[in-house]
Order: structure tokens, then sequence, then C-alpha cells
């Protein structure tokens, strides 16, 4: 059973409205979503774009739910634009997350990334780096990650399904490549699962570098489907790849029980983006919550 002072409950409002993809959930409002996070019991969020872009008004809204912010994804371009470019968008970033106590920075590289093309499949057309590629994010993750530190805050790595970091192998030369003290991971178990990798196994291999964790799910016959048909990440996400923990084909147990043996401390975030019309938010939003508490004693 995991500590429920080193391990807190959070939800990403991808559930509710998806960024990638407004015209999921575009009929949802901010204040409805994190109405039902704190419904479900959950008592932190990721960021959204409906979310309130000033910090004293965004405050006030959480804190009348009881939910602060944990996290929210940056996207990075260490790979294709100048390294100053990513710093200047970085520094907003990170401002606005210490203003509302955050203390994660999920960073993603997107130079080449396909996740956001609608007709590019994903798992055959994935971007690969160059070796001066990756001496780029290395060297400017480690930049990042300075930054970070300046205000008591850490970067821990996306790896994605449509970007340069996807497999395992990927994930293992990057955390090879960075400083260990400076750049961490965030571990996502639906995209490793739907990349082909053992979720199991990568957990096990770099839970020292572990600093925050997604819980997501993967539908098997439509990771079956996206693989027999091509498709791409975003058709793949309207299809209903990802769901909540409980609800797929990964099994959650063996990776509390790793994050548990490794005193793992930070956040869960429960992020599984589907089409809101399909899956209601609120329901799967509970549905994980109550799957959790079974699972580790949250």
């Amino acid at each position: 059973m995991l500590n429920k002072d080193k391990v807190k409950l959070g939800i990403a409002p991808i559930a509710w409205t998806n960024d990638d993809l407004p015209e999921l959930g575009g009929e949802n409002t901010f204040e409805q979503c994190v109405s039902e996070m704190a419904l479900a019991g959950f008592t932190g969020s990721e960021v959204g774009n409906k979310y309130p872009k000033d910090p004293v008004e965004l405050k006030k809204a959480l804190d009348l739910r009881g939910i602060q912010i944990c996290n929210a994804w940056f996207s990075s371009f260490l790979t294709t634009k100048p390294l100053q470019e990513t710093v200047d968008e970085f520094i907003k970033h990170r401002d606005f997350l210490h203003a509302m106590g955050a203390k994660m920075i999920g960073v993603a590289e997107q130079g080449h990334s396909i996740q956001g093309m609608m007709d590019v499949p994903v798992l055959t057309q994935k971007p690969v780096f160059t070796e001066e590629e990756w001496e780029k994010l290395a060297r400017g993750l480690e930049e990042l990650a300075k930054l970070a530190d300046e205000k008591g805050m850490l970067v821990s790595y996306h790896h994605h399904m449509g970007t340069g970091v996807q497999t395992l192998e990927e994930v293992d030369k990057l955390m090879e490549m960075t400083d260990p003290k400076l750049v961490h991971l965030l571990f996502d178990s639906g995209h490793f699962t739907f990349s082909g990798e053992n979720p199991e196994e990568a957990l096990r291999k770099h839970v020292n570098r572990v600093k925050h964790v997604h819980l997501k799910d993967v539908r098997k016959e439509v990771l079956d489907k996206v693989k027999a048909e091509n498709l791409s990440f975003l058709q793949a996400v309207k299809a209903g790849a990802f769901t909540v923990p409980g609800d797929g084909m990964i099994d959650f147990e063996p990776l509390f029980k790793i994050l548990h043996e490794n005193n793992y401390e930070g956040w869960f975030v429960v992020e599984a983006e589907q089409d809101p019309a399909k899956a209601n938010p609120l329901e799967y939003a509970m549905k994980a919550r109550k799957y959790i508490a079974e699972k580790t004693g949250l």
C-alpha cells in the first residue's frame, strides 16, 4: 500500500476537453471540469487550454474545490529551433506554474513530432533523431532543468507517441545522455504500452529517475485496430485507444508495487484522453479513483 503522505492523486483535464482535438469536449466548461475532478475525489490537476491564464483567478477557482496544480505539459523544440526560443517560452511557463505552487514541469520534445497530425501513421512514421539532434535535446533539457531549479522546481521528460522519444530504447538513450540530478522521467504507462513496450520493464529500469507518473490504460482491441489500419495518434485517440486505469489491458499492480518498493514520492495523474461524448468524464474519473483506492490504499 502506498503512503498517502508521499503520493497524491491528480487527474488531467484532457478527459473533459482535448487540447489537440478541440471538438472533443468543446461543450465542457472549465468550471464543470474542475468541479467534477473534486467530486470524483482528486486533489490535483494538470493544466488545459480552458483554464484561466491569470494565476490569481485560477487559484481562487481551484481553492474553492480543494484542488492544486501539480504539473503542466511543456512543448520544447530543442531539436529544430534555436535554444533561446524554447528557453524564453519555458521561463514564462515555469513562472506561471511556480505562481500556482507546482513543483513539476513535464517537458516533451516536439521537434519533428507527428502526434498532432491527423493522417500520419503513428507506429510506422515516427521521427528518428540524428546524433546531433540527440545532443541538442540532452543539453537543452539540462538547461531547462537548471532554470526550473532556480525556482525549486523539477523537469521530468514525457516520452510520447509520435515523437523522437517514444520507445524504451529512446528513453534509455535520453536517460544515459542527461544528468540524473537534472533531468527526470515522467513515466506514462499508456505511452509505453502503445509503443509496444512492457511498462513494468520500463519502470523497473528507470524508477530512480521517475518523479511524475501518468496513469493511462490502453484498450487492446483499439490498439490492434491502430496496428492493422496504420492509424495516426489522433485517429487512435478518437477511436478510444486510451482509457482510465483498470479499464484496459495494463496490469497496474506490478507498477504500483515497484513505485512503493522504491519509495516514490510525487503525483499519480490519471491522464486518459477519450471522447467525452462516448466516455462520460465524471463517470470515468470515479471509476479510476475507485480502482486506485482498491489497488493502492490511496
